[in-house]
């Protein structure tokens, strides 16, 4: 089963008297459980993909299905919905709280959950920070974690929605090389022990060797589409 399915989705934007057009005509189907790395230098609008499928951003035109449901002409709070139910977020700057404890953060998207109460939602962040092994710095803020640990608890917190697909936006950009891989071998086990859909816009090779499968974007278009590893 498709999870997300576009067909000839564009989106442009004004930018002054100056139209943009951040992505032509692009078809994409990416199946449960995928493990897809969308590459391309930056401007090549995978970025832009990434806020559509995550119901960030909304198409100036073409298809956009998430988890089986046509998103066109929905409501912000609509969307807003689908978005808590649906999707994970992982970001390069983390986006965590900085007011926050680890344990807080992660519990933070939960508290749109009105099916869980304040027990449930406990038991399902505590069990997520054990997943990503921070089980001892559940009370930290985030200037009192490393980079590596911060984007742990940004994984957690992603994952703590039980999302159907977790959109990951250059989650390695600002670690190093050894935490890099760390966090991208820990994506990859989650991915295959538990199913989830994890979709990435990225640069780094690492990220790409790791993929199921890469998709190649260059000035808003999809231009290549390869299986598994990647040269270079």
């Amino acid at each position: 089963m498709s999870v997300v399915r576009t067909e000839n989705l564009r989106k442009a934007y004004m930018l002054g008297s100056q139209r943009i057009e951040a992505l032509k005509a692009v078809d994409l189907s990416v199946v449960q459980g995928e493990y897809l790395a969308i590459a391309g230098p930056s401007g090549s609008g995978k970025s832009t993909l990434l806020n559509l499928i995550g119901l960030i951003d909304t198409p100036s035109g073409g298809l956009l299905e998430v988890n089986g449901q046509d998103v066109t002409g929905r409501s912000p709070d609509q969307l807003a919905e689908m978005r808590s139910k649906t999707i994970g977020f992982i970001f390069q700057t983390f986006n965590l709280l900085p007011v926050l404890s680890a344990q807080e953060n992660v519990e933070y998207p939960l508290l749109l959950h009105k099916d869980l109460n304040r027990t449930q939602r406990r038991e399902r962040v505590e069990h997520y920070l054990n997943v990503v092994g921070l089980s001892k710095y559940v009370h930290h803020r985030p200037n009192e974690l490393s980079g590596g640990q911060r984007q742990r608890v940004a994984i957690a917190r992603a994952l703590a929605t039980h999302p159907k697909i977790v959109l990951a936006d250059e989650p390695t950009a600002n670690l190093d090389h050894r935490t890099g891989e760390e966090v991208l071998a820990l994506m990859k086990s989650l991915n295959r022990e538990a199913g989830v859909t994890f979709i990435f816009s990225t640069h780094d090779p690492k990220v790409m060797a790791l993929a199921d499968r890469v998709v190649q974007m260059i000035d808003g278009e999809l231009v290549d589409h390869r299986n598994g590893t990647v040269d270079g």
